[in-house]
């Protein structure tokens, strides 16, 4: 049989046992972009649509040989991480990128799921700020989370923008802010450091759908992986949200679910 070279996606997150966000949902999206997504687990959530009832958190030691074991035999052209909830996880995964240089990472800086349950500690916050977002190639924060690592309120889109120049200043080479939380059509905004880029969308009224962080970081993650730009990946990470909220099913009693 002939070898095929899968371009390799590592995602780095929580189990969502809902299958709506976390490990899960970016597996849903790497194999329908066609990557092969490999996984390390940080935490076990029992979690469903209504929200998360119960974190248990795993040994850093563990998180860190998962990372070993997948990146000495298989590698990665790209890495996401989502959930990791507490300050020694943080740095295990920041230990781990560096030594095995790891590419093309994509931070999510996953604070709080949607129904408002933290999922990475006040302490985790302040050492992500330190040791991991300086070795992140693309930071993307939610309206919420820019505020929590700008340490300003974000309203408007010019306030996103200065958000997205405080966290620019933590050491990550591209902000990628996503303003769905703010009024009025989405507006994305991309920050290198020089310039502003505006990624406009349409908003997609409806029920919120569970996930869609998790699963942009994702489908950015595997567009790097496979040679795209920064702006062309994030462009088409944007329209694959966009067309997982059209299609997201209602199985639950609360938010939707991505298929």
């Amino acid at each position: 049989m002939a070898e095929e070279r899968l371009s390799r996606v590592l995602t780095i997150a929580g189990s969502d046992s809902s299958a709506g966000a976390g490990i899960q949902v970016d597996l849903k999206v790497l194999e329908r972009l066609g990557v092969y997504g490999t996984t390390v687990l940080t935490a076990v959530t029992a979690q469903n649509t209504l929200g998360v009832q119960k974190i248990c958190k795993l040994p850093p030691r563990i998180v860190g040989a998962q990372i070993d074991s997948v990146i000495r035999d298989i590698g990665a052209d790209a890495c996401k991480i989502g959930m990791l909830y507490a300050p020694a996880v943080v740095d295990i995964v920041a230990r781990r990128i560096a030594r095995h240089r790891i590419p093309n990472v994509v931070l999510d800086p996953v604070v709080a799921a949607k129904d408002g349950t933290l999922l990475l500690t006040t302490k985790g916050i302040q050492r992500m700020k330190r040791v991991l977002i300086p070795k992140a190639m693309v930071l993307t924060p939610n309206v919420n989370e820019a505020e929590i690592l700008a340490g300003i309120p974000v309203r408007s889109l010019e306030d996103l923008k200065e958000a997205a120049v405080a966290i620019k200043a933590l050491g990550c080479r591209y902000v990628l802010a996503t303003g769905g939380h703010l009024e009025g059509n989405p507006v994305d905004i991309l920050y290198d450091g020089t310039q502003f880029v505006e990624l406009p969308g349409t908003r997609i009224e409806g029920p919120p759908v569970h996930g869609t962080g998790c699963a942009f970081s994702a489908a950015l993650a595997a567009r790097l992986a496979v040679g795209d730009s920064v702006i062309d990946a994030a462009k088409f990470a944007k329209n694959l949200v966009a067309e997982l909220i059209r299609s997201a099913v209602k199985l639950g009693k609360g938010n939707l679910l991505i298929k």
